[in-house]
């Protein structure tokens, strides 16, 4: 693979114009195909949950024996959650008459068609105590999503209205909730990147080739998923995760194989021959941990959830595209900056010359290095505490589908939903219950009167018999909300075994089904979490021709993925940075948030993996001794690992600036997963383990050595080519210039 990787590199290197041309045609070509989608009628948004839960299934089952129902209006509506004084109820005439004048205003609001009298004889809405009184507004035809924003808009100008001696609360969801613009968090991360680049190299145009490179591919990646997304339904966290990673991938490609060039231009090879050497070298890496991050993100299939999916397989297509960018157009602009590569002070010297590497930054990182292979078993102990006290809050962490009343507990619709939760119990969310069986008529009272007993039953209404008389539906309204234990609990007891003889009780309804989809996704994130670390185990034994190696290193990336979940659930869930992160906070975890962290720090811990061990790996090949090679290798790869670590966290860290709970929480759990597997895991964590286990972490059996194939990522074929190639060897007068 070296051997081919750097004729691409090569090739790309001599014919600069036809391979940028080429992905800027690709690019004109996916803009012209979004404007021709984007005129189309847009498509309808695409399920996000699956249909192979138990409430799903029951649900067809329900629609097909009580055909009405799934002809039910498909109007949107909002509700007017009204309050009476402090002290007072609603049912005072005094109040009664103000609540009329206000229902008679909010008649007139654009869009409405009709709304409810709460105070009705036939379907009176008010609460037990006299307190709360609900009206529902209906909108029968809302239209296009701008005519369904001046409806809310409207409607949540008159709520946010004086409305003397009356309180009122809208709620509701006549909007779905879509992806924020961009803020100006993620174009400081972008700026803080191209800080970071710049000291990494020590030159503005090298940090501004990698970042252009970076921004070129997720621009890329971003215009090609929203142009599928033009003609199929597509989640807006699809479009949020895919370019968050691949900006995050790309600038991490680009500076592994920019660094490597700028390495080889030391050791005084000639522009394309570094251009070349480079992608056969760090492009192999670059490959392989591409392909991890693919094949992690690919595997979120097996949730069998659409909206997981979908983000999966974006997010997939948008490293695939920095691969392939990193590995074609990068050559392109280093064979355009050519020796302008390297700081200032060394461009002047003729090709040839061998640069002395610069102490400073890398006698830090080796100080650092020493002092882990000095006292391992200390580092070692020191960085799994820390690891294991972060991941502490991970115990109390607790997950939900879909958080009722919305996102954001300051909201107004949030706390309509609470009001007439605490007023009415959960008849918002009501479990529709279908109970099957011969007989089904006689039994309904009996069956009606073991529901009523459960724990969490707030109330159960009368039975609708189907019309073979083999089916009964009844609606159980819970005391609590859907996403409470206890309601969580009452579906399960409503499915345990009727004691009624010869019925059988399924359960569907909205919290019905968002509670098996958490439960699917806890069942799911078990699975893919050996799946993950199975997959680990084989790439790396692949890799690096060892057992104890891919031990550590799967070790390691559990550990930060804990650590990840710690953080996000101090975060998130008990909301100990509310003054400083946006988003919304005090809920339980969204379910597909674990999960998404699992798939996407597996391909970053294998990328830093790769990048760090193969350069142990390769000065181990040279002869050195174990505690030796992994002082040479740490010295070489940390400040990579270092300025890729600091990249991946100042970009996710600007995207965790969102507003939006999903973007955010995501975005956050990244930054905590990064900054504990770089600078707890592969700078200390790592490094200490191979020292402890010495010449024993290369071991590998024969007969698996003899099976594996050799993936070379040191360039030792690329050696031997270049050396079979040579037919007239030249021996290079070399000036060392000492820095």
């Amino acid at each position: 693979m070296s051997i081919f990787l750097s004729r691409v590199g090569r090739f790309s290197a001599r014919h600069r114009l036809l391979v940028a041309g080429i992905w800027l045609a690709l690019f004109v070509a996916l803009i012209a195909t979004y404007a021709v989608g984007s005129t189309r009628t847009a498509p309808t948004a695409a399920s996000q949950t699956s249909s192979s839960t138990e409430a799903s299934e029951t649900l067809t089952l329900m629609e097909k024996q009580f055909p009405s129902t799934s002809g039910a209006s498909t109007a949107d509506t909002l509700q007017l959650v009204l309050q009476a004084p402090k002290g007072d109820k609603v049912t005072d005439p005094a109040t009664t008459s103000a609540i009329a004048d206000l229902l008679a205003s909010a008649k007139n609001l654009p869009g409405v068609s009709s709304l409810t009298d709460p105070f009705a004889k036939t379907a009176p809405y008010v609460s037990p105590d006299g307190t709360v009184a609900v009206s529902t507004l209906t909108y029968d035809h809302p239209g296009n999503l701008d005519q369904k924003t001046k409806y809310y808009d409207a409607a949540l100008a008159f709520q946010e209205k004086s409305h003397p001696g009356i309180g009122v609360n809208l709620g509701g969801n006549l909007l779905e909730t879509s992806a924020p613009a961009a803020g100006i968090g993620e174009g400081l991360g972008v700026v803080a990147a191209l800080l970071v680049l710049v000291l990494t190299f020590g030159s503005l145009l090298a940090a501004g080739a990698n970042l252009l490179v970076a921004v070129f591919g997720v621009g890329l990646g971003a215009i090609g998923v929203v142009t599928y997304g033009a003609f199929f339904p597509l989640g807006d966290n699809a479009i949020i995760l895919a370019a968050m990673l691949g900006l995050a991938v790309g600038i991490d490609y680009s500076l592994f194989i920019l660094s490597r060039f700028r390495s080889e231009l030391r050791d005084g090879r000639s522009v394309e021959d570094a251009v070349a050497r480079s992608v056969g070298t760090a492009g192999t890496a670059v490959v392989f941990a591409g392909l991890t991050v693919i094949i992690a993100l690919v595997g979120l299939l097996v949730v069998n959830i659409r909206a997981i999916s979908e983000m999966g397989i974006a997010a997939a297509a948008a490293v695939a595209i920095s691969v392939l960018i990193a590995l074609t157009l990068l050559p392109v602009l280093m064979r355009t900056l050519g020796r302008r590569a390297l700081p200032k002070k060394y461009r002047h010297l003729r090709e040839g010359a061998v640069i002395a590497q610069t102490p400073g930054r890398r006698n830090i990182l080796a100080a650092w290095g020493r002092g882990v292979v000095k006292r391992p078993v200390l580092f070692a102990i020191g960085a799994i505490v820390v690891l294991a006290v972060v991941a502490v809050p991970t115990l109390s962490m607790k997950t939900a589908y879909n958080i009722p009343g919305g996102a954001d507990p300051e909201s107004t619709e949030r706390t309509a939903y609470n009001l007439v939760l605490d007023k009415f119990g959960g008849i918002q969310s009501p479990l529709l219950v279908v109970a099957e069986g011969t007989g089904i008529a006689s039994k309904t009272s009996s069956i009606e009167s073991e529901l009523k007993g459960l724990k969490g039953v707030q109330q159960v209404t009368p039975a609708q018999i189907n019309g073979s008389g083999t089916a009964a539906l009844i609606t159980v309204i819970p005391t609590s909300s859907p996403i409470s234990d206890t309601t969580v609990d009452l579906v399960s007891a409503i499915r345990s075994d009727s004691t009624v003889s010869g019925v059988d009780l399924k359960v569907t309804g909205e919290a019905a089904i968002y509670i098996d989809e958490d439960a699917q996704l806890h069942q799911a994130l078990i699975k893919y979490v050996i799946v993950i670390a199975v997959l680990s185990l084989l790439l790396l034994t692949v890799m690096f021709r060892s057992l104890l190696v891919p031990l550590t290193a799967t070790f390691g990336y559990l550990l930060s993925l804990l650590a990840s979940f710690g953080g996000s659930v101090a975060v998130f869930q008990w909301g100990w940075l509310d003054p400083i992160i946006a988003a919304p906070q005090g809920d339980p975890m969204l379910s597909l948030l674990p999960i998404l962290l699992v798939g996407v720090l597996f391909g970053l811990a294998m990328d830093y993996q790769v990048f760090l061990v193969s350069r142990i790996q390769e000065a181990h090949g040279k002869g050195l001794s174990p505690k030796e090679a992994v002082l040479t290798g740490f010295t070489k790869s940390a400040p990579v690992l270092v300025a890729a670590g600091s990249i991946m966290t100042v970009v996710f860290a600007g995207f965790a600036s969102s507003t939006m709970a999903v973007a955010a929480s995501i975005a956050f759990g990244l930054v905590v997963g990064v900054m504990a597997d770089v600078f707890l895991v592969r700078l200390i964590l790592i490094p200490a383990l191979l020292t402890i286990l010495g010449e024993s972490a290369w071991w590998l059996p024969k007969w698996m050595d003899r099976i594996i194939p050799n993936i070379d990522i040191e360039g030792h074929a690329l050696d031997a080519h270049e050396a079979r190639s040579s037919a007239t060897p030249v021996d290079r007068e070399r000036e060392t210039v000492s820095a």
